[in-house]
């Protein structure tokens, strides 16, 4: 029956299809082009039962690293400038726990004298600013600084700082029967403390660098003591062991953007059947930051030269996003 025919049934059921979710943009976000088609692209093959490339929804796993490409991280990663900050606090109490010089610069605020020492560095300051709490404590507090500091060139809460187009990726890629987790090289309890209000992913689905935990009595009561120290970074080759731990599958989306996320991308992407591999390009210094290959964070160097040769799709930050922040600024 034809529109033309004056059927008021045929254009209501015209109108409900163009109103059905399944016509909605799923990423209203990300600028039309390349990156956005292939992304809607492939979700539509391993979904669609009649294709070859499709993928039961058991096996539709998806891991995203968190910083730098779920929320920003410059100046540096939003953990380390929390564990600046608590170590001042503990260090105006009690001096003598700077017995070092990278805890001398951390205290001060120093970022490039605090890691000038690498992870061993950081390490050294997270054996101040994350011991000798309970991880629920640790994570309550932490949950009180993201909401309440504010970010030194944004002026934006931390926990503001999340990217709208991965929160619709995510969103999306779970609308289709993925299971979203993080993989990252953060603290899985300082991941754990803001997941699901911010990206809507479970604490169980957070894979990230472990410390030391101890569980003992505390004031008659069983806790988790954080103990300082690590027993496992999740981080480069550590995040498909990390995925081996936690997940016991390989993804077949993930989502980086430097090349800590390296081993992690390749990992995916050398399995059988379909994968889908993703790094966010920071090149927005208005709007954002702009860095790649040089700088104390988020290097992307080796991604940049190999992405295009093993079929893994550059975000261009710039041009590919509409918006960048969850919360406007």
């Amino acid at each position: 029956m034809s529109i033309r025919s004056g059927s008021a049934t045929a254009l209501g059921a015209v109108l409900a299809i163009l109103a059905s979710p399944v016509l909605a943009d799923p990423l209203p976000s990300w600028n039309e082009g390349a990156t956005k088609a292939a992304i809607i692209e492939f979700v539509e093959s391993v979904t669609d039962p009649a294709l070859d490339s499709y993928v039961p929804e058991a096996d539709r796993v998806a891991t995203f690293d968190n910083d730098g490409t779920l929320w920003a991280e410059q100046p540096f990663y939003f953990q380390g400038i929390y564990a600046l900050d608590v170590l001042k606090k503990k260090a105006e109490a009690d001096p003598s726990i700077l017995s070092s010089d990278v805890l001398k610069a951390a205290a001060s605020g120093d970022i490039k004298g605090a890691t000038a020492k690498g992870v061993e560095g950081l390490i050294e300051v997270g054996n101040i600013s994350h011991a000798g709490m309970t991880v629920d404590q640790f994570q309550k507090d932490a949950r009180e600084w993201l909401t309440t500091a504010t970010h030194p060139t944004t002026g934006m809460h931390y926990a503001d700082m999340t990217y709208q187009p991965m929160l619709e990726l995510l969103s999306y890629l779970r609308d289709e029967g993925f299971t979203t987790y993080i993989v990252s090289g953060g603290g899985a309890d300082f991941l754990r403390s803001f997941a699901q209000e911010a990206y809507g992913i479970p604490p169980a689905q957070v894979v990230g660098t472990e410390g030391d935990t101890k569980y003992e009595e505390v004031d008659g009561k069983m806790v988790l003591m954080k103990r300082g120290g690590v027993s496992f970074i999740d981080d480069k080759e550590g995040k498909p062991v990390g995925i081996s731990r936690h997940i016991g599958q390989r993804p077949i989306f993930v989502a980086g953007n430097s090349d800590g996320d390296f081993a992690m991308l390749e990992y995916a992407t050398s399995g059988e059947g379909p994968a889908f591999g993703l790094i966010v390009h920071h090149t927005d210094a208005d709007r954002e930051f702009a860095y790649d290959r040089e700088g104390h964070i988020g290097v992307l160097s080796r991604g940049l030269d190999e992405a295009e040769k093993r079929g893994w799709h550059l975000v261009d930050m710039k041009n590919d996003w509409a918006r960048i922040w969850s919360v406007p600024k």
